[in-house]
């Protein structure tokens, strides 16, 4: 992760490319923000809704709320 001072990117903002590697922009040292590519905060996205779906998943099976691959079916084609 390249890193920068948020004076730089103050300076440099229209001209800054993240396409390759995300962005850590500090202040006085200490980390403040960090900039990723559009395609990179999609990716991230996309994983922790996945992560999220395979919690709810988990979850339902430890409270044996199961069903078939019928009733699943079923169920989607009533609505």
């Amino acid at each position: 992760m390249n890193t920068r001072t948020l004076s730089h990117l103050k300076q440099y903002a229209a001209k800054l490319d993240v396409q390759e590697e995300p962005m850590r922009i500090t202040q006085h040292g200490v980390p403040v923000y960090r900039i990723y590519s559009e395609q990179e905060a999609c990716i991230r996205d996309e994983a922790i809704a996945l992560l999220k779906l395979a919690n709810l998943a988990e979850r339902d099976i430890r409270q044996d709320r199961l069903m078939s691959p019928d009733e699943a079916l079923k169920g989607l084609l009533e609505e």
